[in-house]
């Protein structure tokens, strides 16, 4: 049952509500053993605890607010998408990848602890994320639990976010246009936020008119969110950003910045933002707080 319009949090206080859950869960779930794999334990825990703006189990928290779903149940299929997004970041900044010194503020994992580690962590968190939605403490029906984890699988796999990175490497030989830098960043950025909205869907049993919806909204955020992140690489401060700026130039690859221009990807972010917010009319105010995520990818300065 949902509270009261008037009675519901706004976006702010929910969101560091979410970031404390989040912490809270990681704290429990990764305490460092007394034992001769402790440093892994604690590369994951600086991967993991302590920052970013998660939004993906935000995501998952305010879709399944829509159809019921507990917050219990909501947060763990959060942990378990936060678990793969901070899996692919810990995999991008290495050598091999992107290179990258700086994630949020700090060392990136590799540079922390060292390669073979940062390796080991990733990999620890893509199977504690399956863990977590198969366990039955995430929902009590099986099938629940399956749809959650297959669509996970999907979402992370060659067909969403790893076939995304893979088109990404391969970019500069590509000559991406357009159409081609939407398809590449609704797989690499697109198909973890997708599946967050997904996932309180499934949790919530929703109909397929209201499953419809929140696809179509979660497709816009998505792209929202990437042409802000390629905004910032050409124009924000590597101190609010917590990471190196100005690498998709250096590197040739094609953005929506470089083939719109900064305006015009701009116009192209507040045009989807219009549009994601215009599929959650159905859902009247209860929608709002979604629509005011989009708002947040469009506006935010890290």
């Amino acid at each position: 049952m949902l509270e009261p319009r008037e009675t519901r949090p706004d976006l702010a206080s929910l969101r560091a509500h979410v970031c404390a859950r989040m912490d809270a869960m990681f704290e429990r779930l990764l305490a460092i053993p007394d034992a001769p794999n402790a440093r892994l334990y604690a590369a994951i825990r600086h991967a993991t605890i302590g920052g970013g703006k998660r939004l993906r189990p935000l995501l998952v928290l305010l879709s399944g607010r829509l159809l019921g779903v507990p917050e219990a149940a909501a947060l763990r299929a959060g942990l378990a998408v936060e678990a793969i997004h901070a899996h692919s970041l810990i995999h991008d900044d290495l050598p091999c990848m992107d290179d990258d010194d700086l994630r949020r503020g700090r060392p990136t994992v590799h540079k922390a602890f060292d390669e073979a580690t940062a390796v080991l962590a990733g990999d620890s968190l893509l199977a504690l994320a399956f863990e977590i939605l198969a366990d039955p403490e995430t929902h009590p029906d099986a099938a629940i639990r399956s749809a959650l984890v297959v669509s996970l699988s999907r979402a992370a796999g060659p067909a969403g976010m790893a076939g995304g990175q893979m088109i990404d490497i391969c970019a500069p030989a590509l000559a991406l246009d357009l159409a081609g830098v939407t398809q590449l960043q609704r797989l690499k950025t697109g198909a973890l936020l997708a599946w967050s909205i997904e996932a309180g869907a499934i949790l919530g049993r929703a109909p397929e008119a209201k499953r419809r919806r929140l696809a179509s909204y979660a497709a816009c955020l998505g792209l929202i969110f990437q042409i802000a992140d390629d905004l910032l690489d050409c124009e924000g401060e590597e101190a609010k950003a917590g990471k190196r700026i100005g690498k998709d130039e250096a590197a040739g690859k094609r953005t929506f910045v470089s083939l719109l221009g900064a305006e015009g990807a701009r116009r192209k972010a507040e045009a989807l933002c219009d549009e994601a917010i215009g599929h959650l009319a159905p859902f009247g105010a209860d929608g709002a707080l979604l629509g005011e995520v989009a708002e947040f990818a469009l506006t935010r300065d890290h």
